[in-house]
């Protein structure tokens, strides 16, 4: 068993044992036999006390028929997904919104529409296996009340209904979208941030350091609390993580696109190419948002390792180290299957290596070598102050996620050793 990002099971029970009283929404969220397998249901990879995000120590999700197929990106949480705008182009030409990494659902319905029919998530084959669960479930007079009894006779509504109703879950339970953190706390007034938490947010704020606010916006708007992104799209030079399969060469997964035929170097058989596939088709023309992906919120991400796309770090440390990094010491990050050094940017086709953000801070490199270990460590602690479950009232109740004592000293440690490496080239 892999460590849990979170710890303990997901609590998530068949809703035959779970209480009549709850909303429909709820009870489909918490159902597994709307699965092929009868065993996976949307809090497998959603946990709330992970902000909704997965909790098995895993890269990427499992799922199938039998729980054995991996996935082809990490389960994002589902906290503040309700804020998303709609996909489109600014007048730049570039991409903000939608739903997935990718944008490919057009909304928050469609996004939790679709793993009912993924062959490596809830695998049923057809609207119409979806229907025939449905039927057998003890929520369906409620179900029919709700959509209409034409939406438990016809197969083509069943899934956009389901996704309709867990949609609607996601808008109205609180839990999605509480924000009771100290960040918030401070911002109202009714706490205050540790001298190291004040200088992490000043690093993270300041243009010429973090910059994290480029896309990562610190401040309330009139209508939402700070969101921790502007939905766009971002190209960031991802190491290839070699613990998933979608990246190891010779899978013989069916679901797996082989695009890396028709690419260049380094002539890996899959790439994940965000905006550009595998999962959508529609933006592959516009090659210059070939390996974005949408920008994610950082609100509980103390909660939500691993961390990016395809969970290539387990810690916040790791993360935030790849970034300040990424260009000064890239042979750190960027290795062949041996353990040798690889190319940069060696989870993109060197075709598309000129779309990686090169051009902002913190990734121009003669900026970099000034954070030192201990102002990373206070970004760390910065960051782990967006992490729900704090009350101003009673602040020695708040359970301090684990990963949330970071010190110049074990900043220093991950800057030196190269843990991601070591446990990629196992």
């Amino acid at each position: 068993m892999l460590p849990s990002a979170c710890g303990g099971d997901s609590g998530a029970a068949n809703t035959d044992a779970a209480p009549a009283d709850r909303p429909l929404s709820e009870k489909i969220f918490s159902d597994t036999a709307l699965s092929a397998c009868g065993k996976q249901l949307c809090a497998t990879c959603h946990v709330v006390r992970c902000a909704y995000g997965a909790d098995n120590g895993l890269a990427v999700p499992l799922g199938g028929l039998n729980m054995d197929l991996p996935g082809l990106r990490n389960a994002p949480a589902l906290t503040c997904t309700q804020f998303t705008p709609a996909f489109s182009f600014q007048a730049d030409g570039n991409a903000v919104g939608g739903f997935f990494r990718d944008g490919r659902a057009a909304s928050l319905a469609g996004q939790a529409e679709l793993p009912f029919t993924t062959p490596f998530e809830m695998a049923n084959t057809s609207a119409d296996e979806v229907l025939a669960r449905l039927l057998t479930r003890p929520y369906l007079v409620e179900f029919a009340a709700v959509f209409g009894k034409a939406s438990v006779g016809e197969a083509t509504t069943a899934p956009h209904n389901i996704g309709q109703a867990l949609a609607r879950y996601q808008k109205e339970d609180p839990s999605f979208h509480q924000f009771p953190s100290k960040y918030d706390a401070y911002l109202k007034g009714s706490t205050q941030l540790t001298s190291q938490e004040l200088n992490g947010l000043a690093l993270f704020n300041n243009p010429a350091k973090g910059n994290c606010t480029a896309c990562h916006a610190s401040t309330p708007t009139a209508t939402t609390a700070a969101l921790f992104t502007d939905f766009s799209y971002d190209n960031v030079g991802i190491p290839r993580n070699r613990k998933i399969a979608a990246n190891t060469g010779g899978n013989k997964l069916d679901y797996m696109s082989r695009n890396g035929a028709a690419l260049c170097e380094p002539n890996h058989d899959c790439y994940d190419l965000g905006l550009c596939g595998p999962l959508r088709s529609d933006v592959s023309t516009r090659k210059r948002l070939c390996g974005t992906l949408k920008v994610p919120t950082l609100r509980n991400m103390a909660l939500t390792a691993q961390y990016f796309h395809i969970g290539v770090f387990d810690t916040l440390e790791e993360a935030v180290t790849w970034y300040i990094a990424r260009d000064t010491d890239p042979t750190r990050w960027y290795v062949k299957a041996d353990g040798t050094p690889d190319i940069p940017y060696n989870d993109l086709p060197t075709a598309y290596g000129g779309n990686v953000n090169g051009a902002e801070v913190p990734y121009i490199p003669s900026l970099a070598p000034t954070l030192t270990n201990s102002v990373i460590a206070d970004l760390v602690r910065f960051l782990c102050t967006v992490t729900d479950g704090f009350d101003s009232a009673n602040p020695a109740a708040y359970q301090v996620p684990a990963q949330c004592q970071s010190t110049a000293v074990s900043m220093a440690a991950t800057r030196a050793g190269p843990a991601a490496l070591a446990k990629q080239s196992k």
